[in-house]
């Protein structure tokens, strides 16, 4: 009882000084209280700790260099202190997986957990630092040269740190949680890598991007410059959000799915 109240006393701690370092709104504060009660049930102190892992270097990637970040931010629909909608999107799979595995503990539930995790990561990761690239990103699709911050956009840069991200949660996961590191390490790094390119993929064929009428910059937000953007692509209800979530919960049926062949 006394760990359950230490753990509730860890996340809203956490989720406070998110929320006073604009790392995350006040709904995000509040959604991560969620997610991290959801995860404190299942898996305790290890799952919290990894959880942890994923906050604090997606915070600490996302403040890095923002100042050089601010122009690729007018394209994107939302800024770096991460709401609800974000934190759900990329958290909802690791609550729903400790919620599962808090009823029917399995090798499965935590495999789920731990590549909804490493997915998150990698995306995460790839998004912060790929930005950074001196050289200008390519369109998945086309493989033409893009504008940094477009979706379905990558560069070298970016799937390398995507790759290090999954692997960084892969090799965390396998000391928090005392696991064998074979075939784990592989495993969950080339799934949680999955997830990050499912992510591209998904932002460049279905993910709503608009232009601007005044400026036109092409932008994921429904408003600039005062007026409604127009749909240039995709479908305005698909935003990155919806993304994230669903190319995480992908990347962990896949891994599920491939569970037997490891």
């Amino acid at each position: 009882m006394l760990d359950n109240f230490f753990y509730f006393c860890i996340i809203v701690i956490t989720a406070y000084a998110g929320w006073k370092v604009k790392s995350l709104s006040r709904s995000g504060a509040i959604a991560t209280v969620f997610v991290g009660t959801s995860v404190a049930i299942g898996f305790q102190l290890p799952g919290l700790l990894l959880l942890g892992l994923f906050f604090a270097t997606s915070s600490f990637w996302s403040k890095y260099k923002s100042a050089s970040k601010r122009s690729i931010e007018e394209k994107l629909e939302k800024g770096d202190a991460r709401d609800w909608q974000q934190v759900l999107a990329n958290g909802g799979n690791a609550a729903l997986a400790s919620c599962v595995h808090f009823l029917y503990p399995s090798e499965m539930s935590l495999v789920a957990f731990i590549v909804s995790i490493a997915a998150a990561n990698s995306d995460t990761w790839a998004s912060e630092i790929g930005v950074l690239s001196k050289r200008r990103p390519f369109y998945i699709l086309t493989l033409k040269p893009a504008e940094p911050g477009t979706s379905g956009a990558v560069s070298l840069l970016g799937s390398i740190a995507g790759f290090l991200g999954a692997g960084f949660i892969a090799v965390s996961a396998i000391y928090l949680f005392k696991l064998s590191w074979t075939p784990l390490l592989a495993f969950v790094t080339v799934f949680g890598f999955l997830g990050n390119l499912i992510d591209t993929l998904f932002g460049a064929v279905v993910q709503a991007r608009f232009r601007c009428e005044a400026c036109g910059l092409e932008t994921e937000k429904n408003y600039h410059c005062g007026k409604e953007t127009l749909l240039v692509k995709g479908r305005r209800s698909i935003n990155n959000d919806v993304i994230n979530l669903s190319s995480i919960t992908i990347a962990c049926l896949i891994a599920l799915l491939m569970i037997p062949l490891f």
